[in-house]
């Protein structure tokens, strides 16, 4: 596993370069190890830690620096590496294998929305939508299943934002990064002691950093009531807001901020929460895995709520369209629907659409 996993004294560029390629390692047992190497999920053959003794001594020592321990009461453990990579453990019996681990790495270098269009992610003429989407400070959802590559879209989104803009990042854990020279808070939730003292989720520091004069919030991702203080953030003059959300389509996007905002346990009609939902979120960029790899499918607008159905109404700019000279005959390609750039005039943006039918 170790060629995996990267070592910072290799001096073969080849088995660097593969070692960086990797995104993650899932350890389901000491003799059944996967990687997910460049997008693709792959089963190493014959990778094996001998005994489970072994797995379990590498539990304990990735435990031991992050200073917890393998408690047999606590089946499910979360921790970091010294490289900042996120770990989750899940014990016995709850594993039923056994010690189960599952190692998500963190990039040495930062993604741009450069190399993730040149890996086929999305087209050249979505990163030039993105990227006026981003100078305009619109406020944006990044959608996809489970390492569907969220936050690395966050990531690269964020090169974006205006060198002199004051931005605060609120995380779980700490992923997205900015230069150093760049005006950035960055926030992190914290998990009680054992006993329950030092705590501080995600919601209760964007509640508090709104009070510290932000121009941008950037929420790693949002799994509970903090979508609520995250859409009124948006509506409140921190435009150029950013955030993930775990959904299937742009729709289902805003389904779902609806049933975590109702977590927070606001008391309002459903209409109104509905109508500040489509007034704060302006653009949804929908990730998914297409044969193995995660890409774009599609970046759509909402232009607000009907005033009848009270659905929210979606503008798809760019979808996933039949082309055989894209990747798995593919590519992200512009709809015809006219984006909406509020401080772009009209001849403005009709130039912008045009260079994206060549």
């Amino acid at each position: 596993m170790a060629p995996y996993y990267g070592d910072p004294e290799e001096k073969d560029p080849e088995r660097r370069k593969m070692a960086d390629s990797v995104q993650e390692i899932m350890i389901n047992g000491p003799d059944e190890i996967y990687v997910e190497l460049s997008g693709k999920l792959t089963r190493l053959p014959g990778a094996s830690f001998g005994e489970p003794e072994n797995l379990t001594a590498l539990a304990r020592a990735i435990l031991q620096y992050a200073g917890k321990r393998l408690d047999p009461n606590d089946l499910s453990i979360e921790a970091r590496t010294p490289e900042k990579h996120r770990v989750h453990i899940v014990q016995a019996p709850a594993a039923r294998p056994g010690l189960s681990m599952a190692i998500r790495k963190f990039p040495k270098d930062r993604i741009s929305l450069d190399m993730l269009r040149e890996k086929g992610s999305f087209s050249a003429a979505a990163q030039d939508y993105l990227r006026v989407a981003m100078e305009q400070r619109r406020n944006l959802l990044v959608s996809g299943g489970t390492g569907s590559g969220k936050t690395t879209i966050l990531n690269a989104l964020s090169e974006m934002i205006a060198p002199d803009d004051r931005v605060l990042i609120i995380e779980d854990t700490t992923e997205i990064r900015f230069e150093d020279d760049r005006h950035v808070l960055q926030l992190e939730a914290q998990k009680p002691t054992e006993h329950g003292d030092g705590g501080i989720s995600i919601r209760d520091l964007l509640k508090g950093s709104l009070r510290m004069r932000p121009d941008r919030v950037i929420v790693g991702e949002c799994r509970a009531g903090e979508a609520l203080d995250m859409v009124q953030a948006m509506n409140t003059g921190h435009a150029g807001s950013m955030s993930t959300v775990h959904a299937n389509s742009p729709v289902d996007c805003l389904a779902r901020v609806e049933t975590l905002c109702l977590m927070s346990g606001v008391d309002m009609p459903l209409v109104a929460l509905q109508r500040q939902i489509a007034a704060a979120v302006e653009v949804v960029v929908q990730i998914s895995r297409v044969r193995g790899f995660r890409r774009v499918v599609e970046i759509s607008e909402v232009r607000g709520l009907d005033p009848e159905t009270n659905y929210y109404q979606m503008a798809p700019i760019f979808t996933l369209q039949p082309d055989k000279d894209g990747p798995n005959g593919k590519s992200l390609m512009w709809t015809g629907e006219m984006p909406t750039f509020p401080e772009l005039l009209p001849e403005e943006v009709r130039e912008l659409t045009r260079l994206w039918q060549n």
